[in-house]
């Protein structure tokens, strides 16, 4: 496996590197009382990055899940609010518009997502069931030529901004997963409504959204027939995209913190002189890279989703990374780092969101290990990638 990156990546990288270092970082902090960047996403559609994940039919660059997890990774660096909000645009809800809705709805809302004119939020969570798919209230019936779609959605990133909802729903009240499907609906239909607002530590907003009623045309509903598992293969974008975040989260607090060691002294010099400070840098970095390397794998077995098992890894491998780098570069900061003076504590209070979102680290250790099972028990090969036909993991 080789992880040089081609030309067209690097120039990619680079661009990005240079607005999020060179304008997002000094700004992030006004971010953090729930405004919404729209001069940073603007910023960034005029350098193609909000069309990564569209089709170039549509106007964008219809670029690999791994391009995309660079550029995350780099905006996450110096901006959290930032990096969540270009998720949306490059994320599932971008994907399954691409991939399923009929193309009238593609040539409408795709170029827009391309310029920043139309924001997206996936729509999963309800009140009372988050990871449990099975139990969704929310329901859409199929009534001749329109969808009646009734219920709650709540945690829902973007609700004010979006210009498109993509919802997932229970069709026909079909109990159990085999009844979960996905719609679309705008802002405007009646019976729509943002109900509620919770502002969170990583600095974005979250909103609760209700359906009363809202009459949508079938052409709406994208995902039926076999919902559940087109659904979830495209969740698995979000298991390599949302890592990508933690992994710039760290590395931005890991440059934050030997800096800061560089510069301060105690006792006559500089804090970096200390054998356990060095030790901890190291011990940071060894993770940074560790995480790198299991999310980078998992991303370029994205045909067009990636392999659910090692995104499944990767994901908890970066989250759970992140928290520990990110807090042990406040504790390299001692006081200061306890305060919003210094970029550490933004970075940290985003980098505790990535084990929640996209699956959390329980509902995720529990797919792994059944993984294992099911290949304990046919004998399959578990930990190894079939080198000469060059298949995805065999599980």
């Amino acid at each position: 496996m080789d992880f040089q990156l081609s030309g067209q990546q690097r120039r990619m990288v680079e661009a990005v590197r240079d607005l999020a270092q060179g304008e997002f970082k000094a700004n992030s902090q006004k971010y953090m009382d729930g405004t919404f960047p729209w001069e940073n996403m603007k910023k960034l559609a005029d350098i193609g990055v909000l069309g990564m994940s569209v089709p170039e039919e549509y106007g964008g660059l219809g670029l690999p899940v791994f391009d995309t997890a660079l550029v995350l990774e780099e905006i996450a660096k110096t901006c959290y609010v930032t990096a969540m909000a270009t998720l949306g645009e490059a994320g599932v809800q971008t994907r399954v518009i691409a991939t399923y809705a009929p193309n009238a709805i593609r040539e409408r809302i795709l170029p827009k997502v391309v310029s920043g004119d139309c924001i997206l939020a996936v729509c999963m969570t309800e009140p009372h069931a988050g990871t449990d798919v099975a139990n969704y209230r929310t329901n859409a019936v199929i009534r001749g030529d329109r969808v009646i779609l009734n219920g709650t959605k709540t945690l829902i990133s973007r609700a004010r901004e979006a210009g498109m909802f993509v919802i997932f729903t229970r069709i026909d009240g079909k109990p159990g997963r085999e009844g979960i499907g996905c719609v679309l609906l705008e802002p405007d239909t009646p019976g729509f409504e943002v109900t509620g607002t919770y502002h969170t530590m990583g600095g974005e907003n979250l909103h609760e959204i209700q359906f009363n009623d809202c009459e949508l045309p079938l052409e709406n509903l994208v995902v039926r027939d076999d919902g559940f598992r087109k659904l979830l293969n495209a969740f698995n974008t979000q298991r390599c995209l949302n890592p990508s975040i933690s992994l710039g989260l760290a590395e931005g607090a890991f440059d934050e913190a030997r800096n800061y060691v560089r510069d301060r002294t105690v006792f006559g010099k500089a804090i970096g002189d200390y054998q356990g400070v060095r030790w901890k840098l190291a011990e940071m970095y060894r993770e940074i890279e560790t995480a790198r390397s299991i999310l980078y794998r998992a991303c370029i077995t994205a045909n067009p989703f990636p392999d659910a098992f090692l995104a499944a890894v990767a994901k908890i491998t970066c989250n759970e990374m992140s928290n520990r780098v990110t807090s042990e570069a406040i504790q390299l900061h001692g006081g200061f780092g306890f305060t919003d003076e210094f970029p550490v504590s933004r970075l940290y209070r985003g980098a505790r969101y990535g084990t929640l979102g996209g699956g959390t680290s329980e509902t995720l250790r529990d797919l792994i290990g059944k993984r294992i099972m099911d290949a304990t028990e046919t004998g399959a090969e578990l930990l190894a990638y079939d080198m000469v036909n060059g298949a995805d993991l065999a599980v």
